[in-house]
């Protein structure tokens, strides 16, 4: 059930962190994966390591550029059957008060306008062959309050309703959407956080299992929602965050 073999993927965000692993285990699963970021040798690195059939440099956060990674998929791979939406950051952790606006529309760009820009040039295909699987990368920030990072949250919490109304509006198609929501991961992305042992304790006193996840972690999920096991799965929201939104 859990066999990706004959199955291909786009996957966003992919030079690294969560998306690296993501396409690590997909390969492994025997599934074609086409991998974007933004950048390009990074890119290349983890294509070669992970064994990535196209590689697609582009920022996804621009329309046209999105548009032009989704046909680079579909051109390489022949067909898109999965598309996992990855990319994501913060970058800012500031009192609402403090946060100005600018930085705001940054996060919103990036976590939530790229898979907007990547599902709206996907959908036509998806939805023509009347089957595919959308993973939206979402976080536990965006099931909770998220306390100076009021930015992050929120754009977390619009790719979960995201992921619902798709998920809706596209089962008669045979096309499921789900979220995949991290906990605590130590990626290079927050790495300034994991390596600060004051703020590495006080986070980790928030998970039951008592440790924060490794990206590979993830990958398992992503396989998961990706493959026939989850064949009548579609609108959910997957936790993965060691006990930590059931505490």
């Amino acid at each position: 059930m859990f066999d990706l073999t004959g199955k291909t993927a786009l996957i966003t965000g992919g030079s690294r962190g969560i998306g690296a692993a993501i396409a690590a285990a997909f390969v492994a699963a025997g599934a074609k994966v086409a991998l974007n970021s933004r950048g390009v040798e990074q890119l290349q690195k983890t294509a070669d390591e992970v064994g990535a059939a196209v590689v697609l440099p582009g920022d996804v956060t621009d329309e046209q550029a999105a548009r032009a990674v989704v046909a680079g998929a579909i051109d390489g791979l022949g067909q898109l059957d999965v598309v996992v939406n990855n990319v994501g950051g913060n970058g800012v952790m500031v009192p609402f008060p403090q946060l100005r606006f600018p930085g705001w529309t940054k996060v919103m760009r990036l976590n939530v306008d790229s898979a907007v820009h990547v599902l709206q040039a996907a959908a036509p295909h998806l939805l023509e062959r009347r089957t595919g699987s959308v993973i939206n990368v979402a976080s536990v920030a965006g099931l909770s309050a998220t306390p100076a990072m009021a930015q992050y949250g929120a754009s977390k919490a619009a790719l979960i309703s995201l992921t619902r109304t798709l998920a809706v509006e596209w089962a008669s198609t045979g096309v499921r959407v789900n979220a995949l929501c991290p906990g605590w991961t130590a990626t290079d992305l927050n790495r300034t956080l994991w390596e600060n042992e004051e703020i590495y304790a006080g986070l980790t006193a928030t998970i039951p299992m008592g440790r924060w996840a490794k990206a590979e972690e993830m990958a398992g999920p992503a396989v998961f929602l990706a493959s026939d096991a989850s064949s009548f799965m579609t609108g959910q929201t997957l936790v993965v965050d060691g006990g930590q939104t059931a505490a």
